[in-house]
Formats: structure tokens, sequence, C-alpha cells
């Protein structure tokens, strides 16, 4: 939801207000993972290794970086 132009954010409903901070949150979310796969790729793309080699370090990229369940 926008604000009218010229007023401050504590000028919309607490409601609009939170759903905008609740928004802000899940898009900042989806935009670093985002970047955090580009950044991944790009990384493996230089990897000359065959593929079940490739996998395993990938895995263990994922386990260092926290990620992996």
């Amino acid at each position: 939801m926008r604000r009218p132009k010229g007023k401050p954010e504590q000028a919309l409903h607490v409601d609009t207000r939170m759903f905008n901070t609740l928004l802000r949150n899940v898009r900042a979310l989806g935009e670093r993972t985002a970047t955090e796969l580009k950044q991944r790729w790009r990384a493996l793309q230089h990897v000359t290794l065959s593929p079940s080699r490739i996998g395993g370090i990938a895995r263990a990229a994922l386990v260092l970086d926290g990620v992996w369940k």
C-alpha cells in the first residue's frame, strides 16, 4: 500500500504500516537469495571437475554457508 504524497509514514493506518514492513522483509529475503544463487552459479561455472565431484563441492559449500539441511 502506498502512502499519500507529502504525508509521513505515520499517517498510514497501523495495519497498512505492518503490511508494508512484512512485504519489505519478504522482498529483501527474496533478493538476497537470488543474489546468493547467482554468486554460487558463477563459482560453479569455473569448476572443471567431473559432475559427481562438483556435487560434493557444492554440498560442502552449502554446509559451510549454513544452508544445507
